[in-house]
C-alpha cells in the first residue's frame, strides 16, 4: 500500500483509488456511484473505449493544437469541468480549488446550484468567466434571483439541467443514508470509525472547510435554520419541480439573456425541441448514469443527435469521459467539447488543486498523443475520418 501511494498518479483510475482511500465512504460513493445496478454508469465508459481510432503516421505532428472555440471563448482543450453537486466537499472549499485549476488549464468551470461554495466566492478566484448550472425550482422567484446574481458575477453561459424530474434510485446512497443523493444528512450511516479512518479529510474539510452548506441557496434557506446541513438538503428536495415542461424552458429562454445550454438530452426529438425553443447548446447526457439506469450511453447517442441537430446548435457531451483520447472520440462523433464531473471531483479528493491540475495536464497530453497519431493534428479538424469504420 505504501509503495503504491508513493507512485505518481498517471490515470483516472489512479486518482480514483487515492480518492477512495482519502474520502469517507458516504462521500466517495456519492461521487463515484450511479443509479440502480449501475449498468449505464459502466456503459458510459465502455462505449467510449469501444470507439476505435485510426492510426496514421508521417503527418507532421510538430504543430499540434488542442484548442477550440466555444461560445466565443478560446479553450486550451475541448473540456469543461461539469457541475457536481456537493463536489466541494471532496477538498477544502473545493469549488474554489477547482476553479483555480480550470483557470490554469485554460478551460471553463461550471458551478452547481448545489455546490458548497457560492457563486460570490467562486467569482473572487479570477476575472475569467465561469458557467453556472441551475435546476427549475418550484419558487420561480428564487430562480430569477439566482439568475440575476449569476449574471452580476459574470456568468454568461447557463447549463440548465432538464433530466431531474425525479431522482434516480441510487443504491449506494440509500445504503449510506443519502437516499436519492439529496436525503437528510442527519441519517448518514457514517460514524466515528469512518471518520477516524479518514483523518486528513476530517481536518481539511470537516474542520477547516466550513461552512458546509450549499452556498448558492443559503440566503433562501436561512429562515428554516441554515446552520444544519440537513435543512439545505430538505429545502432543495422540496424545491425540485416534477411538473416542468417545455413551456417552462421557453419562459427561461425569455428571461436569460446569456447562452442557454440544456443538460440532459438523450433523445433526438428532445434535441430538436431544444433547438426549437432557442437553446444555444445541448449537452448529450444521462446524468453520468445517476438517473435512469439501463438507458443508452452518451457515446452511443452523441452521433445520432449530432447528425440531427449539429448544424443548428452547439452539441456538447458528458458521461464517461476519462482521457484525452475520449476527447478526440467525442469531437469525432460530433461534439464541440466534452464535460467531466466525477474525474475532477475525485482528482480533487485525491489531493486537492495540485492533483486536479496534474490530472488535467495528463488529459491534455493524452489528447496531444491522440491527435498526433491519428493525423488530425488540429482539434478543430477532427471528424469521423479518425475513426475505424464499423
Amino acid at each position: 500500500m505504501g509503495e503504491t501511494l508513493n507512485l505518481l498518479p498517471a490515470s483516472y483510475a489512479d486518482f480514483r483509488a487515492r480518492a477512495e482511500r482519502r474520502l469517507p465512504r458516504f462521500l466517495f460513493d456519492y461521487i463515484d456511484g450511479g443509479s440502480g445496478a449501475e449498468v449505464t454508469l459502466r456503459r458510459n465508459t465502455a462505449d467510449w473505449e469501444a470507439v476505435q481510432l485510426v492510426q496514421k503516421v508521417l503527418c507532421d505532428a510538430s504543430k499540434m493544437d488542442c484548442s477550440v472555440e466555444l461560445f466565443g471563448e478560446k479553450l486550451a482543450m475541448p473540456l469543461v469541468l461539469a457541475p457536481v453537486g456537493m463536489g466541494g466537499m471532496t477538498a477544502r472549499r473545493g469549488e474554489v480549488q477547482a476553479k483555480r485549476a480550470a483557470d490554469a488549464a485554460g478551460i471553463p468551470f461550471c458551478l452547481s446550484t448545489v455546490g458548497v461554495c457560492s457563486m460570490e466566492e467562486v467569482a473572487k478566484v479570477s476575472d475569467r468567466p465561469f458557467w453556472f448550472q441551475l435546476y427549475m425550482l418550484k419558487d420561480r422567484g428564487v430562480v430569477q434571483d439566482i439568475l440575476a446574481r449569476a449574471w452580476d458575477h459574470g456568468v454568461r453561459t447557463l447549463a440548465f439541467t432538464i433530466d431531474l424530474a425525479v431522482l434516480g434510485t441510487r443504491y449506494r446512497d440509500i445504503r449510506n443514508g443519502m437516499a436519492g443523493g439529496l436525503g437528510a444528512w442527519g441519517k448518514l450511516r457514517a460514524g466515528p470509525i469512518d471518520y477516524g479512518l479518514h483523518p486528513r479529510w476530517v481536518m481539511d474539510v470537516g474542520l477547516r472547510g466550513r461552512p458546509h452548506g450549499l452556498g448558492n441557496v443559503a440566503k433562501y434557506v436561512a429562515g428554516t435554520g441554515s446552520g444544519n446541513v440537513a435543512n439545505f438538503m430538505l429545502w432543495m428536495a422540496g424545491q425540485f419541480d416534477p411538473s416542468v415542461t417545455w413551456k417552462d424552458i421557453e419562459w427561461l429562454r425569455g428571461i436569460w439573456k446569456g447562452n442557454l445550454v440544456l443538460k440532459g438530452v438523450l433523445d433526438i426529438d428532445d434535441a430538436r425541441q431544444s433547438v426549437a425553443i432557442g437553446a444555444d447548446g445541448i449537452i448529450v447526457s444521462n446524468h453520468g448514469g445517476r438517473q435512469l439506469d439501463g438507458v443508452a450511453s452518451s457515446a452511443a447517442m452523441l452521433p445520432r443527435i449530432a447528425d440531427a441537430v449539429g448544424d443548428k446548435t452547439t452539441v456538447l457531451v458528458d458521461g464517461g469521459i476519462r482521457t484525452g483520447q475520449d476527447l478526440v472520440r467525442a469531437l469525432a462523433l460530433g461534439a464541440k467539447a466534452a464535460l467531466i464531473g466525477r474525474p475532477w471531483a475525485l482528482a480533487l479528493g485525491a489531493g486537492g488543486e495540485a492533483a486536479l491540475a496534474r490530472y488535467l495536464g495528463l488529459v491534455k497530453q493524452d489528447m496531444r498523443t491522440a491527435l498526433g497519431l491519428t493525423g488530425a493534428i488540429d482539434a478543430r479538424n477532427v471528424d469521423r475520418s479518425v475513426l475505424l469504420e464499423s
